[in-house]
């Protein structure tokens, strides 16, 4: 029973819960003007987790945790990770063209999280961490597609990445944002984030900021 008791505790504290403040700061895409950039809308699990793992690649001006294939009235963490809206946690990535393309970012997408799994990924389950590319024009959408079929060869199950047209992203609350960076010692930062994010750095270290490789 004490056991069981542990391993309950356990699973609530490494579950992509973050510290429910309403407290808001300014949101990140407030005042900024990403209009010379390009759009790449991911969701894969955990937003902590894919945000943090774009935010090291050069090239990568922003990340942004979000909501992404649901209506703007329920884009709300409360009702998004209750399962029940069409939400996925999502990350909007505003990245220049010049210096890392599309093609990259798939990559470095699926090297983030398992595409294979329906509906989760690892300790978080339901469909708002569901494995999901918004593309935003015709050419993301060719360019996923093959990606995908250039894959599935590497996986022994199936690659369940949903492909939906990009409609709206509706940014997450201010504490969200940067978790990983305002939180390293979160359980599930370190026990679920990081390795995510390290194994990234690992595969994709001629990518990385001069920071970061520093």
């Amino acid at each position: 029973m004490k056991n069981l008791f542990l391993i309950l505790v356990l699973s609530f504290t490494m579950s992509c819960n973050g510290n429910s403040s309403t407290t808001q700061t300014v949101n990140k895409l407030s005042d900024q003007d990403f209009s010379t950039l390009d759009t790449a809308t991911f969701a894969g699990g955990c937003f902590w987790c894919i945000e943090a793992s774009f935010e090291q690649i050069n090239g990568v001006t922003e990340a942004v945790s979000g909501y992404a294939g649901g209506a703007q009235s329920n884009a709300k963490y409360d009702l998004v990770s209750s399962g029940r809206t069409k939400h996925a946690e999502t990350v909007q990535i505003y990245f220049n063209p010049e210096v890392i393309d599309y093609g990259t970012l798939l990559d470095i997408f699926f090297t983030a999280h398992d595409p294979t799994q329906l509906n989760r990924q690892g300790p978080d389950v339901g469909p708002q961490y569901r494995s999901a590319i918004f593309y935003h024009n015709q050419e993301q959408k060719d360019l996923a597609e093959e990606k995908i079929a250039d894959l599935q060869a590497r996986f022994s199950f199936r690659i369940v990445t949903e492909l939906s047209p990009y409609t709206t992203f509706y940014e997450a609350e201010a504490y969200h944002q940067d978790y990983e960076k305002n939180h390293p010692f979160n359980p599930y930062i370190m026990n679920v984030s990081r390795p995510k994010i390290d194994k990234v750095k690992k595969q994709f270290s001629d990518r990385l900021k001069k920071e970061i490789r520093d």
